[in-house]
């Protein structure tokens, strides 16, 4: 658990796992001692694409006329302070998408839209990481979606807060691209979990993307990304060369 203001956070220790009962040991570290990594390892990501009206524009369509799903890899997946490898070798595109994210739970299944909440563990951000070229030559979107460290999550998961509508902001050395908020979501988290559910079982840790605003753009070997979400936190990867 993570306590404390800004530049002042610590960390309480649990034992036991974070989806089912957990004790504090009493051992508490500052942020800075530690080294964060994903804070959920997924059997499955679940992403939403063109969820707002914005972002659906800019790519040259409209907001599909249900939720559009399609799945990352767990092993696209890191935590904050990781870095993002670019495959120079098959791409010349990357795009950053920053997304909040949804983490399961419990296991559930076709659930009804009324009772979402109750399989929600809580929220953290994401950054939906896009081979734009290959995402566009494919058609289809897993090989553009699903390259490893192509999912940052993180820093942690917030268990205690309301996503109807916060502030969504993705930075790229320091300079704003993205700034929105949720409220703007074109499906609501309770109908993306009834949409999905309706088709998988999800699982305890399963994490869906809920969708990526407006301003999404490139990469380029360097650069410093962050995803910050009002209530959360700030994600923030920095991209290598994989080659």
């Amino acid at each position: 658990m993570v306590e404390g203001g800004p530049g002042e956070e610590f960390i309480s220790a649990i034992s036991g796992h974070p989806f089912g009962p957990i004790q504090f040991t009493g051992e508490r570290y500052s942020l800075s001692q530690v080294k964060l990594v994903a804070p959920m390892l997924p059997s499955k990501v679940v992403a939403i694409g063109r969820n707002y009206a914005d972002h659906a524009r800019e790519m040259g369509g409209d907001v599909p006329d249900e939720p559009l799903v399609f799945l990352k890899p767990s092993t696209s997946v890191i935590g904050s302070g990781e870095a993002i490898a670019y495959p120079t070798g098959l791409t010349r595109r990357v795009d950053f998408e920053g997304e909040l994210a949804v983490v399961i739970g419990r296991l559930c299944r076709e659930v009804p839209a009324e009772r979402a909440h109750e399989v929600v563990f809580g929220y953290t951000c994401a950054n939906d990481v896009t081979a734009r070229d290959l995402q566009k030559k494919d058609v289809q979107f897993t090989r553009a979606k699903g390259f490893d460290t192509f999912c940052p999550l993180g820093p942690w998961i917030q268990t205690e807060l309301d996503p109807g509508d916060l502030g969504i902001t993705t930075t790229v050395n320091g300079e704003i691209k993205q700034s929105s908020r949720t409220s703007k979501l074109m499906y609501d988290i309770p109908t993306l979990i009834a949409h999905v559910s309706a088709v998988m079982t999800l699982i305890p840790g399963d994490v869906i993307l809920t969708g990526t605003p407006e301003g999404v753009g490139p990469l380029d070997i360097g650069d410093e990304v962050s995803v910050g979400i009002e209530g959360i936190g700030t994600l923030t990867n920095r991209v290598v060369s994989r080659d």
